[in-house]
């Protein structure tokens, strides 16, 4: 007889959860993880804040998964933000909600959330092994049989539980191991590749902007000449390109347009609450107000500081030129270009400097009613590993929770059947 009943690879979101529902539910656990601490990649997420979940309608979710969102339909429901949040109460960790529905702890500090769940193990009498990482999942007659770890290590069990993360952040711990486990055991995985990630641009002048910070405008995704998808919010200019929420939003599917060759561009529109028309009547209103003033001393009230010189450019106005002479031409190219401001998109920073990765084992070999591998008896996926991943605001780790759950809970009754 096995010392342990079930085994769970990988100390984050989903691993701790998984391996808590387990033992909740009556099985012997053991969680091994390869740092010498559980939690790492929560302690920093959300700026060091954690951005838990969001307190929009679970049925809502789905939509901000671009990658396989379908697949959490009822694993959301099983394990919703109203539960998760619940949950952390009950461990300590009261919550709150900001702009845009994001829920974060009241402490804004990360590290609470992830002492609320070692609590929870602790509750269910997991043991826990750190600074093991996991080589192999041991196979006999195609059931799972327990892995072998560092220093050929061997842990026996019956049913295993990966939760190794992604590829981003491998500090943290994930650094695609869980990938190359699943290649061996026979899964098809999804390739790995940044979402959420920082942008590249090639234009020069986006590198003098470094460190403008903009809101309330509107990035637009136009890839082959097609508009694709519009985000409004909050944006940053880096020394590579582009970042902010809205950029990371549409990174991934910019990514995966340069990777087959498409042309890609953000257009920024920096007046988005203002029609063309009204626009052009605003910019005229400057116009009159400083119509005696050089150009380049008549865009204060429409522009930041910074990036007036940039716009000055691009628009073909003479900088040194007396306002009141600027033809409509002209004008109308500065209003074309505060409506449309184009940067051309080069590539994504690494898959290491990602938030999340999209890609991972691939969801038709998963069972999403228990999180079971459809290839391997005993053995349960969950979290970033599998083919998951969504959007800034919450939804990854929910997901993450939610999923660990559901496979926590389906391992934990079936070794007790």
């Amino acid at each position: 007889m096995s010392e342990y009943q079930v085994i769970v690879v990988g100390g984050g979101a989903a691993g701790m959860m998984a391996a808590g529902q387990a033992a909740k539910g009556g099985a012997r656990v053991l969680l091994l993880e390869k740092k010498e601490r559980l939690g790492r990649k929560i302690a920093i997420s959300g700026k060091g804040r954690c951005n838990i979940t969001n307190e929009e309608n679970v049925s809502d979710f789905i939509n901000h998964y671009p990658g396989n969102g379908r697949f959490l339909h009822g694993i959301l429901r099983d394990f919703d933000n109203i539960a998760l949040r619940d949950f952390l109460a009950d461990y300590g960790v009261e919550t709150k909600v900001e702009r845009g529905g994001r829920v974060f702890p009241v402490s804004d500090d990360a590290e609470k959330v992830v002492e609320a769940l070692e609590a929870f193990l602790a509750d269910k009498g997991v043991v826990i092994r750190s600074g093991m990482a996991v080589d192999e999942i041991m196979i006999e007659n195609g059931h799972v049989i327990g892995v072998r770890g560092t220093g050929q290590k061997q842990y026996l069990a019956p049913v295993v539980i990966v939760c190794t993360g992604g590829s981003s952040y491998p500090a943290t711990g994930s650094n695609g191991d869980g990938f190359r486990l699943a290649k061996k055991l026979g899964h098809r995985v999804i390739t790995p590749r940044p979402a959420l990630v920082p942008l590249k641009a090639s234009e020069e002048w986006v590198k003098e902007l470094q460190g403008l910070a903009l809101r309330n405008v509107e990035a637009s995704l136009w890839i082959s000449g097609k508009k694709q998808s519009t985000e409004f919010g909050e944006m940053l200019f880096t020394h590579f390109g582009v970042s902010g929420p809205i950029v990371l939003t549409i990174s991934r599917q910019a990514g995966d347009a340069l990777r087959e060759g498409q042309k890609v561009e953000l257009h920024i529109n920096l007046k988005p609450a203002l029609s063309a028309e009204q626009l052009d009547a605003r910019v005229q209103r400057d116009f009159q107000k400083y119509s005696n003033k050089q150009f380049k001393n008549a865009l204060d009230d429409l522009l930041p500081q910074s990036l007036i010189p940039v716009m000055i450019r691009l628009c073909g106005i003479n900088p040194d030129g007396v306002v009141h002479q600027i033809s409509r031409e002209e004008r109308k190219r500065l209003v074309g270009l505060l409506h449309g401001l184009p940067i051309t998109i080069t590539g994504t920073l690494s898959i290491e400097t990602a938030i999340v990765t999209a890609g991972g084992v691939d969801v038709k070999e998963i069972n999403p009613k228990t999180m079971a591998s459809k290839c391997v008896e005993g053995l349960y996926w969950a979290g970033e590993v599998v083919d998951v991943d969504g959007i800034t605001g919450g939804y990854n780790l929910q997901a993450a929770f939610a999923m660990g759950f559901r496979a926590g809970r389906a391992a934990g009754k079936g070794t007790l059947s």
